[in-house]
């Protein structure tokens, strides 16, 4: 699992110079080796002229070839690599942001943020759900698991992939079966987290920070929760934020079955709607909310799906607009990482102009501090969060 000694490591040769330190290096950059190694294997990279470029992971099927790990010739990717990744990663959530006084429920590793490129561990309560995004982490998995364990003795691990990352990066992870939804608290609110429930991790805990401004600004409020998922911002604005009335609406079945679960779990009084937003908005009449919120699914993994998701993010924006009260307030989201902060506000012009309605920004906002993202590593600053008050 771990790497050999450094002069028996395999060596992998770009086509040019390095001129990023950028962690991804794409295939059409990277000359073909005459003995491939395995998908994941730790290699070294040099550069055009046999000059040290970096340490990481090898994958000759995948898109991304090298995730460099390390640009220091003197640092060996081995067991104390993983350890001390981890360990400066865990310090940061509990003893710079103290994440454990106000939730049980955080981000410990964000990939590319903590330098551990292709993988993702979130914590609720006393489960860690582990997802590998490269070969490369998933080939170490036993390291990674004895790393976290020593930071959250007897918690439990939910270790899985996606179909789509096992496919590009040619490895196989078979999925066990989910376990069931686990009770999580943040800022005095409870939710069931639900691994294996084919919504990210099993919770969106990157929302934390923005469910509870929104609360703020919900007193006697009539809220209507657009895409409400397992019901966070809806939830909040009833249990902490006073609303006198709160809808939530979302086309999948399962999910809102939680929802409900998470509604009598907090005794917050919430309606929910099973009904895909296009029409449900279309159908919904004239009376108008205080507070819309819209929080949609990532809408592409594909660049050249970005302008037709820019498109769809207008549409529903648009008619989200449309049911907001003059004067009230409309929290509109984007968890699709290819759509730039740029683009997403220019959308929210377009969407405002094509609705007759003039929107002022309050507040543009992302993934709370436990998903740090590195200054020039701008893919994992991937959430958008847009306060606006409509009139």
């Amino acid at each position: 699992m771990t790497k050999p000694a450094a002069d028996a490591l395999p060596l992998i040769r770009l086509k040019t110079e390095r001129r990023s330190n950028h962690p991804w290096i794409f295939q059409k950059m990277v000359e073909k080796p005459a003995d491939r190694p395995k998908p994941g294997s730790i290699v070294d990279i040099v550069d055009r002229e046999g000059r040290f470029a970096g340490r990481g992971f090898y994958n000759g099927h995948s898109r991304i070839s090298l995730r460099v790990l390390t640009a220091d010739p003197d640092e060996a990717v081995d067991a104390d690599f993983f350890a001390r990744r981890i360990a400066a990663a865990v310090a940061l959530r509990r003893d710079v942001l103290k994440l454990d006084a106000i939730t049980d429920a955080w981000r410990v590793i964000h990939s590319e943020g903590d330098g551990l490129s292709g993988l993702v561990v979130d914590r609720f309560a006393d489960m860690l759900v582990v997802e590998y995004f490269s070969a490369g982490m998933f080939r170490q998995r036993e390291l990674i698991q004895q790393c976290l364990l020593d930071h959250f003795p007897g918690a439990r691990l939910y270790r899985f992939a996606e179909d789509h990352v096992q496919k590009q990066e040619s490895f196989d992870c078979a999925t066990p079966p989910a376990p069931a939804p686990v009770v999580i608290h943040e800022h005095g609110v409870q939710f069931h987290a639900a691994p294996g429930s084919k919504h990210k991790t099993g919770f969106f805990a990157d929302q934390r920070d923005n469910r509870r401004f929104l609360s703020s600004l919900c007193a006697d409020a009539r809220v209507l929760d657009l895409c409400c998922n397992s019901g966070g911002f809806g939830i909040y604005a009833k249990a902490i934020g006073g609303a006198s009335e709160v809808t939530g609406v979302d086309l999948d079945e399962d999910i809102l079955g939680l929802a409900e679960r998470n509604a009598r779990l907090n005794k917050a009084r919430v309606r929910f709607v099973q009904a895909d937003i296009f029409h449900w908005l279309r159908d919904r009449g004239q009376d108008p909310y205080d507070v819309v919120i819209l929080d949609p699914a990532k809408m592409t993994r594909d660049r050249e799906q970005v302008i037709p998701a820019l498109k769809k993010y207008l549409d529903m924006n648009k008619l989200a607009l449309a049911a907001v009260k003059p004067g009230g307030l409309f929290l509109t989201c984007s968890c699709t990482g290819l759509v730039g902060e740029d683009q997403f506000l220019d959308m929210l012009r377009r969407a405002a102009f094509y609705a007759g309605r003039s929107v002022q920004v309050l507040k543009v906002s992302g993934a709370g501090a436990d998903h740090p993202w590195l200054a020039h590593v701008p893919e994992s600053r991937y959430l958008k969060a847009a306060f606006c008050r409509v009139d």
